[in-house]
């Protein structure tokens, strides 16, 4: 790869969630502050959405890192479960033993009793699931039952979900109006703007170990921010694919037509600013036409 070409510890722009390249974007920033602020409340539901690729992964793994020392998480990365799959990875990850054997009576008295031991200990419990939307019905309905487990003052299991927007859709149906009350803090993960996405690029580049000249100037990085709409993911895929374009020609510095070929290559892209070039020349070919249309009399008058 071009690691070595251009004096890199590390690829900067893999699509795996790596906390060491988290940059403290003003999104992600008041997401986190929003979360561990509901977290130490004690209430029950906590909602971030975020449309694919802004980033909530990684959030949830900075979240992972960052939350308080008390407190006891279990974490589901694919909540395609149904219920009685969810009490027991529930219970997996609370440290039940043998969850996987016992019946769902008895598997449901454990978790709760685990529950107010955690809570004597003076722990609090939250369960963080990822890619949320993907949750049967069914199981959302089991999720807002285990948080009517509650003490006198706080609730004893808070749910975190990270999700896409279609979340929202499905909660929106009257069958969940009770769970949609019960979610006291959310937040919506918005994409980058053209000033963040050139910071972003410089963070990853400068955390990989790249110390040489600028190779994405701030011109390049709008023309990223363009054609990526600020999505985190498609930034990490355009710069990769320039990365790569540019090695493959043994090259030290990346060029409009690195970027232009990666967004050919590339789906989900919007309009590139290779394409608004073409469109300029369509409309000065129609507004040419209009206007002979409208002085075609005089035009053909001119004739011989």
């Amino acid at each position: 790869m071009y690691l070595y070409h251009f004096g890199m510890r590390e690829l900067p722009f893999t699509l795996t969630p790596n906390t060491n390249f988290f940059l403290g974007l003003e999104p992600h920033n008041e997401a986190l502050a929003v979360l561990l602020t509901a977290l130490k409340t004690g209430e029950g539901f906590i909602k971030v959405i975020g449309e694919v690729g802004t980033g909530k992964t990684l959030l949830c793994r900075k979240l992972l890192n960052e939350i308080p020392e008390h407190f006891v998480t279990a974490y589901i990365p694919n909540p395609y479960l149904k219920p009685d799959e969810l009490r027991r990875a529930v219970a997996v990850e609370l440290g039940v033993k043998q969850a996987q054997r016992m019946s769902v009576q008895l598997l449901t008295q454990r978790i709760q009793q685990r529950l107010v031991d955690l809570h004597n200990q003076g722990h609090s419990v939250a369960l963080i699931l990822d890619e949320a939307q993907a949750l049967p019905s069914e199981s959302l309905e089991a999720l807002r039952l285990f948080t009517n487990l509650e003490t006198e003052t706080r609730k004893l299991l808070q749910v975190v979900l990270f999700a896409q927007p279609e979340l929202d859709k499905r909660l929106d149906e009257n069958k969940f109006r009770q769970l949609r009350q019960r979610i006291t803090f959310a937040y919506r993960l918005r994409s980058m703007t053209s000033k963040e996405v050139f910071h972003y690029i410089q963070h990853r580049m400068y955390v990989a170990g790249y110390r040489g000249a600028m190779l994405f100037n701030s011109g390049m990085c709008h023309k990223i921010y363009k054609a990526t709409g600020g999505i985190p993911r498609l930034v990490n895929i355009l710069c990769h694919k320039i990365l790569m374009l540019a090695y493959g020609q043994g090259l030290y510095e990346v060029k409009s037509a690195h970027l232009k070929a990666a967004v050919n290559d590339t789906e989900d892209t919007k309009l590139s600013f290779f394409d608004k070039k073409k469109l300029w020349l369509l409309g000065g070919f129609l507004f040419a036409l209009v206007v002979l249309y409208r002085f075609k009399d005089n035009v053909i008058g001119l004739l011989p």
